[in-house]
């Protein structure tokens, strides 16, 4: 079920037994929003070739910008409405002619890798066939001879559309059957600010979510957008075992 922001903060109240005086709908949005980077990065975390994206964002996480002649460098913090990256897993560039190739990822910060044309100093130029990625800026090698409109295309993890507090109706973009916890994560932790007794139970209820990995539980965060990907054949290989 799809909960909206105002059956979201509604639910905290249950959970609790309190209100929004006592726990501030100011603090319930930086604490919903801070429960919604956690569904996000666990199911981005989960996920195999389907990437995840917030389905409130009105665009897709593919971002391009200009190619230019002699630039190397081009950086990257938020893409085209303002969503802050957090990872870049896939650098397209396009020809002389408008066709766009892969570009091999390197780390020109390691030693004796296949980045030493970001390093030796020879500033070669041509058609690029390798990038790097520090900071927040991606480096082509070879330095690009040629501009060209949107010629580097980048493929994106970003941040979630996040809520706000005037917005009781908006909905999570991701699965309906995650949004209850959006209010579990926020309840948990208020009711161990406080010291409520319910946050035992709130504390299994999250389990039951985020899983525990050194305790070998799955959670259904991971458990629903690890299998997203149905049209995919799984190819079962088995494990080598010693005749002795």
């Amino acid at each position: 079920m799809s909960l909206t922001y105002s059956q979201i903060t509604t639910l905290i109240n249950d959970n609790c037994d309190t209100d929004d005086t006592r726990y501030t709908l100011a603090k319930k949005v930086v604490d919903v929003n801070l429960a919604l980077d956690q569904l996000s990065l666990r199911a981005i975390r989960a996920s195999g070739k389907w990437q995840v994206d917030d389905s409130n964002h009105t665009k897709d996480p593919i971002i391009t910008t200009n190619l230019v002649a002699s630039q190397r460098d081009y950086h990257f913090t938020v893409d085209e409405q303002s969503n802050l990256i957090l990872d870049i897993y896939r650098v397209m560039i396009a020809d002389e002619n408008g066709r766009y190739y892969d570009l091999e990822e390197v780390d020109q910060q390691t030693k004796g890798s296949k980045s030493l044309g970001f390093v030796d100093g020879q500033n070669l130029t041509g058609k690029p066939t390798k990038y790097d990625k520090t900071g927040n800026g991606i480096f082509l090698d070879c330095i690009p001879n040629y501009s060209y409109t949107n010629g580097l295309k980048v493929f994106i993890n970003r941040e979630s559309s996040y809520f706000v507090s005037g917005d009781t109706t908006k909905k999570a973009g991701f699965d309906g059957r995650l949004h209850e916890y959006l209010a579990i994560r926020p309840s948990y932790y208020y009711a161990m600010r406080k010291g409520l007794q319910v946050a035992n139970y709130l504390g299994n209820e999250l389990l039951k979510y985020e899983g525990d990995e050194d305790k070998g539980i799955t959670g259904l965060i991971e458990s629903i957008y690890s299998k997203r990907t149905r049209d995919e054949t799984t190819q079962i290989i088995p494990k080598w075992r010693s005749s002795r």
